[in-house]
């Protein structure tokens, strides 16, 4: 996949490679791809909401366009929260990616993200391996368990509210109130949820608003900017992320881009 044409008028490119092509396979990907890159999405909205507020809008037109991604299944979602509860986000996806490496289908040079039963072949011991701690280990082979029998249906989670989905993921052992905004965000597409006990999130807010001059708590502009939340959780995690290169480049110190 490539993105070809000018800035203002962007496409993507796609090419599906294999063995076997199915005629299906283009419409399973486009769907696959309006999911994940939030293609379908229109955003004239939010642009003609943070117009009215400065702050907000120099932020949205530093990079504009940005359509926020969503993972294609609950189950791939949560092992990213997971992976990455407690530490960096370049630390949670190094260990995430040995698990692909390990359990997933090979796409030369690449891996597939592991099914559920993929997960379920593997002993504790071979996650721990990987990097996993031991608690991290049992919830997911109970989570790999939970997807196998269908307990975490994307369908069947989009039909609840925000706290009904909160009630149901926090139920289940290492899943807490992080992880589960996390899905309501990253896995449902729920574009008012910014995950308010994410420290590192909210460190770039309170970063952002001080380099701003404001002295406005983080939860009081959350507030704010309430119906777009997590489309600022987005654009502020890509601001981290520009520091970071920045940083890097002048050889300063990596902070946690969260």
């Amino acid at each position: 996949m490539t993105q070809v044409g000018a800035a203002s008028t962007p496409r993507l490119e796609v090419v599906l490679t294999g063995r076997y092509v199915p005629r299906f396979a283009e419409a399973a990907a486009r769907s696959a791809l309006a999911r994940l890159l939030g293609l379908d999405l229109d955003l004239s909205g939010f642009y003609k909401r943070v117009a009215r507020d400065g702050l907000l809008n120099e932020l949205a037109e530093r990079y504009r366009g940005l359509k926020p991604p969503r993972f294609p299944t609950v189950f791939e979602c949560l092992l990213n929260a997971v992976s990455c509860q407690q530490l960096s986000i370049a630390a949670g996806l190094t260990i995430l990616s040995r698990l692909a490496a390990t359990a997933g289908a090979p796409a030369d040079p690449l891996h597939a993200f592991p099914a559920p039963s993929d997960v379920l072949g593997l002993p504790p011991s071979a996650l721990r391996m990987l990097g996993f701690s031991e608690r991290k280990a049992e919830t997911i082979l109970e989570l790999a368990r939970a997807a196998a029998a269908g307990e975490l249906e994307l369908e069947t989670l989009e039909q609840l509210d925000d706290a009904a989905v909160i009630r149901a993921l926090v139920r289940r052992p290492g899943i807490g109130r992080w992880s589960a905004d996390y899905v309501l965000l990253r896995g449902l597409g729920r574009l008012h949820v910014f995950p308010q006990s994410d420290v590192g999130a909210l460190n770039g807010l309170r970063s952002f608003l001080a380099a701003s001059g404001r002295e406005e708590p983080p939860r009081a502009a959350l507030l704010r900017w309430a119906p777009d939340a997590g489309l600022v959780y987005f654009h502020l995690l890509l601001r981290g992320l520009e520091q970071q290169a920045a940083r890097s480049r002048i050889g300063g110190s990596d902070p946690d881009p969260t």
